[in-house]
């Protein structure tokens, strides 16, 4: 009896290294994504502690009203790059779930590939073993008779 052997063990071990590397980098990616989140979210609670400090000055003047309208200018244009930066971020992170999707789809093909050799083996393994089974029951059946 030969021992199971996946003529395409090789390439089936790359394509789960493939695999393991897109998933990383998705997860490189997504973590990217959100730190651009967070940062947007920094970005808007230092913008509302901002209002909430000068609405609270007792002397406001003019210029004090000046600098908040061009904190807000700047606030804004943030957001906008923040914005920017993270559909692109999105972009790169839904293309990159769809290769980590096909690595998958690849390497699952090889999987079951391997799985039905190794049921086919199995099969003919387990009909050599009843065959030999069968040829020792009846060669001691004739050591019996004769």
């Amino acid at each position: 009896m030969t021992p199971f052997r996946f003529p395409l063990e090789k390439v089936l071990h790359w394509r789960r290294v493939q695999l393991e590397l897109e998933e990383n980098e998705l997860q490189r990616q997504a973590a990217a994504l959100a730190e651009l989140d967070r940062q947007r979210a920094e970005l808007e609670a230092a913008a509302i502690r901002t209002e909430v400090q000068v609405r609270e000055w007792s002397p406001l003047a003019g210029g004090d009203l000046a600098a908040l309208a061009g904190f807000r200018v700047h606030v804004q244009q943030e957001e906008r790059k923040l914005g920017e930066r993270r559909a692109e971020r999105q972009k790169q992170l839904d293309g990159q779930q769809q290769k980590m999707l096909e690595a998958r789809r690849r390497c699952r093909l090889l999987e079951r590939l391997r799985e039905r050799r190794l049921a086919d083996w199995r099969m003919a393994s387990d009909r050599e073993l009843e065959q030999f089974a069968g040829e020792c029951y009846l060669a001691g059946v004739v050591r019996q008779r004769g």
